[in-house]
């Protein structure tokens, strides 16, 4: 835990501060794994019959045919169903300009997410992600791996604006101001689970207000991820109006994604 946590107590999704362990994601393929093996326990104590060999074979065949369709059944885990809609959104030629423009971050043994938001090399991410650290790394997906040096931090509303020495650079463009209707359609692109370019969709609840923050923030129907944060919250203009940051557990919704909306932004650059 870091210090910035003295400011997101309502905060449950710890693991979106923390290095990712490979152990967890064993754990839930443990667990998954062993469901499958105590259906198979029940078949076996079900009475046999002589089972003839041409039979066997034909099952065989037709267990490895389909054995793609049999892996998700079998390992049924939430990263699955993201990675699936990813490959499914990629296909949009909007959606893969969009993920041109989102970078993974490396500071220090953490990894996050960010977006360019200028040709020249400015990036937006977390400041939770380069929290105290003095070497920092943004690698862009076509572009390949900068240097990237902390221009501004507001600890606050957890954002930093890093910049790369670049041109020509792919950016994403920040809305004038955050505006949606309930249930609005956003998608947001990230680096969950040490996977890069996530592209994944959800919808804008609306705002709710955490104790350890003086202003509301952006709450989420999403399924987010430990290394979304940083991600772009994009709206159907194409336009970012907000940065996942958390998850929190809410009474009424469930597990849902927290953003800082980006009318705060403009409040710290303008305050400058």
């Amino acid at each position: 835990m870091s210090k910035s946590d003295e400011y997101h107590k309502d905060i449950i999704d710890k693991d979106l501060y923390e290095e990712f362990e490979d152990e967890e994601l064993l754990e839930i393929l443990a667990e998954e794994r062993k469901k499958s093996l105590e259906n198979s326990e029940e078949e076996k104590d079900k009475p046999k019959r002589p089972f003839p060999k041409w039979a066997f074979w034909l099952i065989a065949i037709a267990m490895f045919i389909n054995v793609i369709a049999v892996i998700p059944q079998t390992f049924s885990i939430p990263a699955l169903d993201f990675l699936m809609t990813s490959a499914k959104l990629s296909t949009d030629p909007t959606i893969d300009e969009y993920q041109e423009s989102v970078v993974v971050i490396e500071a220090g043994n953490s990894k996050g997410t960010g977006f360019s938001i200028s040709s020249d090399g400015m990036i937006l991410t977390n400041h939770h992600v380069i929290e105290d650290e003095k070497q920092i790394m943004a690698a862009f997906p076509e572009q390949g791996l900068f240097d990237a040096e902390v221009v501004a931090s507001y600890p606050d509303i957890d954002l930093a604006l890093l910049k790369v020495d670049g041109d020509n650079l792919p950016h994403l463009t920040l809305a004038d101001k955050t505006t949606f209707d309930t249930n609005e359609h956003i998608y947001f692109i990230g680096n969950p689970l040490r996977f890069q370019g996530i592209a994944n969709e959800g919808e804008v609840i609306g705002y709710t207000q955490l104790d350890s923050w003086e202003q509301e923030v952006l709450m989420l129907k999403a399924p987010v991820y430990r290394g979304n944060s940083g991600s772009p919250v994009i709206d159907s203009d194409g336009e970012v109006i907000g940065v996942v940051f958390a998850t929190l557990k809410h009474d009424e919704n469930g597990k849902v994604g927290l953003a800082v909306p980006i009318d705060y932004y403009y409040e710290k650059i303008d305050a400058n």
